[in-house]
């Protein structure tokens, strides 16, 4: 797909959470959004098909994101799991689901994309601006820290 028809470089994707120089933080609206509060999506800012065409430093940076928008959904809605995914068969363009889930949520244990196998369950949804406020103190955190090297032999 060129980048003139991609979607995701067309506009953001969802409701703008976070914009950095790299990527970006949405949530997720419609159906979907209604039935899992709080998905998030990802999204690298260049079209880029795959996490392999990304600099290691750039992967590495889109990373802690991912992983901060996960800290940030476990923190506000203390789901059951987290389910993050990077598909981009339907939009393929680099970008990662971050899903909260619950054990008794319609789609529960299959992935969201499944039949539903019962009703949504109702839950409270997190405000944009709670969202946003945990996500900043979190990509604060986890943005300033240099990783940790584990298992280095001295």
């Amino acid at each position: 797909m060129p980048a003139a028809a991609c979607p995701l470089c067309e506009s953001d994707g969802g409701e703008l959470l976070w914009r950095g120089a790299l990527c970006r933080v949405v949530r997720v609206t419609g159906r979907e959004g209604e039935a899992f509060p709080g998905f998030c999506r990802v999204v690298w800012h260049a079209h880029a098909s795959e996490m392999s065409d990304l600099a290691p430093a750039d992967a590495t940076h889109l990373m802690q994101v991912v992983l901060a928008v996960e800290r940030t959904l476990r923190e506000l809605l203390a789901p059951d799991k987290i389910n993050l995914a990077s598909l981009g068969n339907q939009v393929p363009h680099v970008h990662w689901h971050v899903i909260p889930r619950w054990q008794d949520d319609s789609h529960f244990p299959a992935p969201i994309w499944a039949a539903a196998s019962r009703p949504a369950m109702q839950r409270s949804m997190p405000t944009n601006g709670q969202l946003a406020e945990t996500l900043n103190k979190m990509l604060r955190a986890s943005l300033r820290q240099p990783p940790a090297h584990r298992g280095a032999v001295a």
